[in-house]
């Protein structure tokens, strides 16, 4: 009989007093985290060190997709040894201005949003309507 009383409990509806109390206590956690989501805009080493990483990685990666192609045509006897090299290099470059691109778009759209609300909450609190 132990079996369905527990059964019970569980297919029983739920105390609404104590639901609400959940669902503050979850609000109160939301707006927390909320708020300590916010970070400060980024700083200039901090964009160079990004932009710097971002056109690297790209280069690496497509010179050693490169290397990789011709070391592989030139083990089963087409020798290329330079070509995909040279090619992928180039496609590694555009790849990583790309992502340069994307990245100032991205880190400008922060500090733009970053300056509206300064400029919002600056406007509430001035004395002048």
């Amino acid at each position: 009989m132990r079996f369905f009383g527990l059964w019970e409990t569980v297919l029983t509806a739920p105390d609404p007093d104590r639901l609400t109390d959940l669902g503050k206590r979850l609000d109160e956690l939301r707006t927390k985290q909320a708020e300590g989501a916010k970070r400060p805009p980024p700083n200039q080493s901090g964009i160079a060190f990004r932009f710097a990483t971002e056109l690297v990685a790209a280069l690496i990666v497509g010179g050693g997709l490169g290397w990789g192609i011709d070391w592989l045509f030139g083990h089963f006897g087409f020798h290329t040894r330079p070509v995909f090299l040279i090619l992928f290099f180039i496609v590694g470059i555009a790849a990583g201005i790309r992502n340069v691109m994307r990245a100032a778009t991205e880190i400008n759209a922060e500090i733009a949003k970053g300056q509206s609300s300064e400029t919002d909450d600056a406007r509430r609190n001035s004395p002048w309507p």
